[in-house]
C-alpha cells in the first residue's frame, strides 16, 4: 500500500434477529427523539409501531418525522432541520433504508448550521462547526452502507443536482436485522445488491499498487455475488440476506478505500445525474451505466480488470490475452446483472432525448479512475 490514509469509524453495530433489544440502552440518555422514516413501508411491516411502543414505554417524547422520500431533497432536509430546532430534539432515529439514514445524518449536522448547508458542506466542503444532534439507524434495506459511514446524498431540484454531503459525523449506532429485508420487493433487494458492488468497484478500479484493500474488496464482492444468487433462489434465505447486509456495511464504511487515493466514483456521478431527472432507484441508475462505463475504461486499466475477472468471477485465463480475460470478466458481471433483473439500459429508466442534455449538464467528472471521460464519451454511455 503506497497511499497515506486515516481510518476512523465509531459506529456501533448491533446485528441479528435480536438486534432491536439494544435500542433502549443506547438512547437512555436522550429524551426528545425525532423518529424519521419513509412513506409507510416500515408501518406495513410493523416495525414502526414496535419502535414507537418501545420509545413511549421508556418515557421518551417522540416527534414524528415521516414521509422522507427516496433520494431525499434539499427542501425536505430544511423541513427536518426546522422541526428539529423547534422541537428541541436531542436525538434523531432514522427508521428505514439508506435514504432515511442519509437524511438523518444531514439533518443532524445542518439543523443548527449558520447559513446554507448545501453551500457550506457541498460547495465549500466545510466541516460542521455548529451544534450536532446525535443520530442512530434502524435499517430495513441493505445497499447504501449509510448505516456505517459519515456521508449523505441529497437532491437539489432547484439546481438540478444530486450530491454527497460529507457530514463528518457517523451514526452513534445502527441496528441491523436481516429479517426486515425479507419484506422488500425483488426489485429493491437486487438494486441494493448492485449498489453494494458498485461502491466496492468504485474504489477497486483505481490505483496500480499491491493494496491490501483490494484483496478485502475481492472477498466482499465474491460473498455478495454468491449471496445475491442464493436470495434469488430463495428470498427467505436468512443466511444469504445476512451476508448481503454485512457486505453493504463494509462496502462503504471506509475500509476498501484505504490507500486508494479517492477511488474512481464516475459511475456514481453519472447515476446521480440520472436521478435528477428520473428519480429512479439509486442502484438501478448505477447498473444502467456500469457495463458500458467499465467496458470503455477497461483498456486503460487492463491489469486490474484481468485481476477482477480471475479473482472475483473465477475466469480461467489460460491461453488468453489480458484484454480477453478482462472482457470475459465484465461479461460475467453483465450476465449476473441480468440474472438479478437489474436494469442495463438507460431506456428502462425512462431517459429520453429530451432530458439527456439535462443529465449531461449535471454530470461531475472525476479524475481518480483509469481514464477521465469526456462529455462525448458520457453521452455515448447514456445513449
Amino acid at each position: 500500500m503506497l497511499g497515506n490514509f486515516e481510518y476512523h469509524n465509531p459506529t456501533k453495530i448491533y446485528f441479528g434477529k435480536d438486534a432491536l433489544d439494544n435500542l433502549l440502552p443506547e438512547i437512555k440518555n436522550y429524551n426528545r427523539i425525532m423518529l424519521s422514516y419513509g412513506k409507510g413501508s416500515v408501518i406495513k411491516i410493523g416495525l414502526y409501531h414496535k419502535v414507537l411502543s418501545l420509545l413511549e414505554e421508556a418515557g421518551k417524547t417522540v416527534i414524528d418525522d415521516g414521509g422522507v422520500m427516496p433520494n431525499p431533497t434539499y427542501d425536505r432536509v430544511l423541513e427536518g432541520c426546522r422541526k428539529a430546532r423547534e422541537e428541541n430534539i436531542d436525538f434523531i432515529l432514522a427508521l428505514g433504508g439508506g435514504s432515511v439514514c442519509d437524511y438523518g445524518k444531514v439533518v443532524s449536522v445542518s439543523a443548527y448550521c449558520e447559513g446554507d448547508f448545501w453551500e457550506k458542506y457541498i460547495e465549500n466542503k466545510e466541516k460542521p462547526k455548529c451544534k450536532i444532534i446525535p443520530m442512530g439507524c434502524v435499517l430495513t434495506m441493505a445497499g447504501t452502507g449509510s448505516e456505517m459511514n459519515s456521508k449523505g446524498v441529497i437532491s437539489h431540484k432547484g439546481l438540478m443536482k444530486k450530491a454527497g454531503v460529507r457530514c463528518h459525523h457517523f451514526p452513534v449506532f445502527s441496528i441491523l436485522n436481516p429479517m426486515w429485508t425479507m419484506t422488500l420487493p425483488k426489485y429493491q433487494t437486487m438494486s441494493g445488491c448492485f449498489d453494494v458492488l458498485s461502491h466496492i468497484m468504485e474504489n477497486y478500479f483505481s490505483g496500480e499498487d499491491d493494496n491490501t484493500s483490494d484483496y478485502m474488496a475481492e472477498g466482499i464482492m465474491r460473498s455478495l455475488i454468491h449471496a445475491s444468487l442464493k436470495v434469488l433462489e430463495d428470498p427467505n434465505d436468512y443466511e444469504a440476506r445476512s451476508n448481503i447486509m454485512w457486505c453493504a456495511c463494509w462496502g462503504l464504511n471506509g475500509l476498501t478505500e484505504c490507500g486508494k487515493g479517492g477511488g474512481d466514483w464516475e459511475v456514481h456521478k453519472i447515476g446521480h445525474a440520472i436521478s435528477v431527472v428520473t428519480d429512479a432507484t439509486h442502484g438501478m441508475t448505477l447498473s444502467a451505466v456500469s457495463y458500458k462505463y467499465y467496458d470503455m475504461i477497461m483498456p486503460f486499466g487492463v491489469k486490474k480488470f484481468k485481476r477482477f475477472a480471475e479473482n472475483v468471477w473465477r475466469v480461467n485465463s489460460a491461453g488468453k490475452s489480458d484484454i480477453e480475460v478482462a472482457k470475459e470478466g465484465l461479461f460475467c458481471m453483465k450476465e449476473w446483472m441480468q440474472k438479478l433483473g437489474l436494469v442495463t439500459d438507460m431506456k428502462d429508466l425512462g431517459v429520453t432525448k429530451d432530458n439527456l442534455e439535462i443529465i449531461l449538464k449535471s454530470v461531475v467528472y472525476n479524475k481518480g479512475g483509469y481514464k477521465q471521460l469526456t462529455p462525448k464519451e458520457v453521452k455515448e454511455i447514456l445513449s
